[in-house]
């Protein structure tokens, strides 16, 4: 309990998480959190790269109050390389997957501009959105957008990471990659 200081909170020591120096008892923006991500990026071992920048007449982010819409991010990695291929059509279900987790891994990077750099900002992952470039018999979607899904709750937790989602066939994605995937973000 801190006493005797203006604007400061008197009352119990503060629960985990929350910040003696600032009044509300609220951890400064980023603060803990952002270590908390980090060390999880560097824990899996991850690399975060710098957003790609559109190619088209479109932004990769917008913003709307605490809301961030990110565009459509495909995986491609930082050498430039594409992941690409159709599921189902000699595309494994295990190589979709690895083009999901480069996709989250891209979506993380908009995120992270859309934040100032500070991951610690993203309140929660809202929703997912996945297409996957599959052959009209393909039926497992769902499994191959799970590369994107888990890395997400890996890198920010359950109660940050875990979102709602779709994942749906497409006969063909921009560049012939195997998948591309949106997302929907509150922010602080």
């Amino acid at each position: 309990m801190v006493v005797g200081l203006p604007g400061f909170r008197r009352g119990p020591p503060a629960a985990l998480g929350q910040d003696l120096a600032r009044p509300s008892g609220r951890r400064a923006p980023g603060a803990a959190m952002a270590t908390a991500v980090e060390q999880r990026i560097a824990e899996l071992g991850l690399s975060i790269p710098k957003p790609v920048a559109p190619v088209g007449s479109y932004l990769p982010w917008k913003k709307a109050g605490t809301i961030v819409y990110i565009s459509g991010q495909i995986p491609r990695g930082e050498d430039n390389s594409l992941l690409t291929g159709t599921l189902g059509a000699g595309y494994s279900i295990d190589e979709g997957k690895a083009a999901a987790r480069l996709c989250a891994i891209n979506l993380i990077a908009q995120m992270k501009s859309a934040c100032d750099g500070d991951l610690g900002k993203v309140k929660q992952i809202l929703q997912v959105q996945g297409f996957v470039n599959s052959s009209p018999d393909f039926t497992d979607h769902p499994q191959v957008i799970n590369g994107c899904s888990e890395l997400l709750v890996e890198v920010f937790g359950k109660e940050v990471g875990s979102h709602s989602r779709f994942a749906v066939g497409n006969t063909s994605l921009p560049l012939g990659v195997a998948v591309e995937i949106g997302a929907v973000i509150e922010v602080e």
